[in-house]
């Protein structure tokens, strides 16, 4: 099979040194939470937290397809009580079972989309975000080869997605918005694909996937 006028070899050789070049920019270990005072959330709650923030940790999946590599991503279903109908990545809290981020991502992308563990391999971490809700997540990046198709579950996904990892690439890809949450004000990133629109939480990693792993060589 051909994409473009390149060969599948050629492509699959393409797409192995973007994936080492991704994984060469990525944080070999989730980054250490060293106390809240050294993070700043996505936005400023009108009462501050009392409580320490959450530890979750969310799966930045990109998948092998014939047309090339891909994001995954979920719309998240209308009857959850927290961010229903909104796109996100497939995540959630790290449970005391969970051997680590990596670990509690591939389990919830398990859940959610029916992702089989061995067809994922963790190429590393992006540093920790902490929201305005007081979760603190570890993003977890992984090269996916998947051996069936993702099946949402649900209670917890309407439906499962993906975006094209060259339309990521482009900075052109993603637009600012403003939020106001109270009297409180604050900018996120947007992506909008196909007639879905990404913001908040999910948008913001994305680009932060984007600034940190997907840019040109330099030098």
């Amino acid at each position: 099979m051909e994409r473009a006028g390149v060969p599948e070899a050629e492509r699959h050789l393409d797409e192995d040194g973007l994936i080492a070049r991704i994984a060469g920019r990525l944080l070999r270990r989730p980054q250490a939470f060293d106390g809240i005072h050294s993070l700043t959330p996505d936005w400023l709650p009108d009462v501050a937290h009392d409580r320490p923030p959450v530890p979750a940790a969310v799966l930045i999946a990109l998948v092998r397809r014939s047309a090339g590599l891909s994001v995954l991503y979920t719309e998240r279903s209308p009857s959850l009580r927290s961010h229903s109908g909104q796109i996100a990545f497939p995540g959630g809290k790290i449970d005391p079972t969970d051997q680590d981020a990596a670990d509690a991502a591939l389990r919830e992308a398990g859940e959610e989309v029916g992702l089989v563990r061995d067809d994922a391999r963790v190429l590393g971490y992006l540093p920790l975000y902490y929201t305005g809700t007081n979760y603190l997540i570890t993003p977890v990046v992984a090269a996916i080869t998947p051996r069936a198709p993702f099946v949402p579950n649900p209670s917890e996904v309407r439906s499962v997605f993906e975006v094209p990892l060259d339309y990521l690439l482009s900075p052109a890809s993603f637009t600012t918005f403003s939020v106001r949450r109270g009297e409180q004000e604050h900018t996120t990133w947007q992506i909008t694909h196909a007639g879905l629109v990404i913001w908040g939480i999910t948008a913001n990693l994305t680009r932060r996937f984007h600034d940190i792993a997907l840019g040109p060589e330099t030098g």
